[in-house]
């Protein structure tokens, strides 16, 4: 089916008004992190290395919220395509239900076992000693953020992504300005450094969850019902753990792999730790747009399947790898650009850490184009058609079986300098590109997963 021009620009405009919000949305939260490490380094190298491995433990903790929306996307996104608006309320509900338990378990965690969860990153006892107020202070963001962060994902897959952009933007913009405030005292503020980081982030979290419960008053629009989080619903739920099982299962294997990159560089010295952070910290920032058009892939996608229209479905997935690959790209072009800024910004490393950040904000560059096409294919098309399994196993070979062992080796038996470690580290999304290439042109994904009733 050759598409008219029109409706190419159909897609351009539906692709950019979803894309264009989410990766604002996802700029502004990665500049919370550029806040708290360029703020924290000018207190000392310390602060900001503590901060960066105690963060880790909410890294974890936001891997279960990725899988819980995009679970929740799976299904919302194809249910409103159809038009089924209490399908989607349903979904909300069950997704709600599981996020809070979560969100319970890491807040008893960090709250009182900070001491436990930090000596998993780092054997340093100053840094050790360091990350446990913040973890004791910013776990009641966790409380906040399970309700908050499922609602937004309802959102922007109900027609309302420009809203829940700004909410999420509010509650950043915020924070960034609390942690000026807190961190250093300014207008009268006590002078609180990593604690009032920490204390930002809490007030920011509570502050959006209040702008998302006023939302949910808002007549019309999809909303949290009592009777569904108390109702069951068989059907949706069987659907619901069918299609999350293997997201969240998907999204421990990496996340834990990737956390072990954390691990393996918080036994190097102080020097990588502050280095890697704030290369991750910069590649999070430039990677915002090809996460936006993963995410928007998502939804896109979803909605086309929804409908039954499958063959457009197919179509919008060949153009959107392809429109990934070029932002890919070009984010490592920009990264490159920015280099000498960042290394300007980061004037309290000590010199071996500027050294180590010089290289690999190089090594980012070419991690971004493999990054933007598997968050589009994988995380996106895939999932839009409840192709969910896949990604785990890709993840689990890629990570446990060959870039993880590697790194360990690298690091602790072959004693290879910190830079060739990081490359090592740096290679997962490339390696699985062949098996990701492969998957797609099978077209599993391509598949309506709607049914007729969903009150049973």
């Amino acid at each position: 089916m050759r598409e008219t021009k029109e409706e190419k620009k159909e897609f351009y405009r539906k692709l950019f008004a979803l894309v264009l919000p989410l990766a604002l949305q996802n700029l502004m939260t990665a500049l919370v992190s550029a806040s708290d490490a360029l703020m924290l380094g000018m207190l000392d190298q310390s602060s900001l290395s503590s901060v960066s491995l105690a963060t880790q433990v909410q890294f974890v903790l936001n891997l279960f919220y990725a899988a819980l929306t995009i679970g929740t996307t799976v299904l919302a996104a194809q249910y409103w395509g159809k038009g089924d608006r209490e399908a989607v309320e349903r979904v909300l509900a069950i997704a709600l239900k599981g996020s809070m338990v979560i969100s319970l378990v890491f807040f008893l965690a960090a709250f009182f076992c900070p001491h436990l969860l930090m000596r998993i990153f780092t054997n340093d006892p100053e840094l050790i000693q360091l990350g446990i107020p913040y973890l004791r202070i910013v776990s009641w963001s966790y409380l906040f953020m399970g309700i908050s962060q499922i609602y937004l994902c309802i959102m922007k897959n109900s027609g309302r992504t420009m809203r829940s952009t700004v909410y999420g933007s509010s509650a950043v913009v915020l924070n960034l300005l609390l942690n000026t405030l807190l961190i250093f005292g300014f207008l009268g503020f006590p002078r609180m450094e990593i604690a009032g980081a920490a204390l930002a982030t809490t007030i920011a979290r509570a502050v959006e969850l209040g702008l998302v419960l006023m939302e949910n008053l808002r007549k019309g629009q999809i909303r949290i019902r009592m009777k569904y989080l108390r109702e069951g619903s068989p059907v949706l739920q069987r659907d619901f753990v069918k299609y999350t099982s293997p997201v969240l299962a998907n999204e421990l294997v990496w996340g834990c792999g990737f956390t072990m990159f954390s691990v393996i560089m918080g036994h190097l010295g102080s020097d990588a730790v502050a280095a890697n952070s704030i290369a991750n910290i910069v590649k999070n920032i430039i990677s915002c747009m090809c996460l936006g058009i993963g995410a928007g892939s998502g939804i896109l996608v979803g909605n086309e399947l929804g409908r039954g229209a499958l063959e457009r479905a197919r179509e919008y997935g060949g153009r959107l790898c392809r429109i990934s690959v070029a932002a890919g790209a070009v984010s490592g072009v920009i990264l490159l650009a920015c280099s000498p800024l960042v290394q300007l910004l980061a004037a309290s490393l000590s010199e071996q850490a500027h050294e180590y950040l010089r290289v690999m904000l190089l090594i980012c560059a070419y991690y971004l184009i493999g990054k933007a096409v598997n968050s589009t294919v994988v995380a996106g098309i895939f999932c839009a058609g409840g192709d969910t399994k896949f990604g785990l196993l890709c993840d689990a070979v890629t990570m446990w079986v060959i870039i993880v062992p590697i790194g360990m080796l690298a690091a602790f038996v072959w004693k290879l300098p910190v830079l060739a470690v990081y490359f090592l580290l740096n290679m997962d999304e490339f390696v699985k590109l062949p098996a990701v290439y492969r998957h797609y042109k099978k077209y599993r994904w391509v598949r309506n997963l709607t049914k007729e009733s969903q009150g049973q």
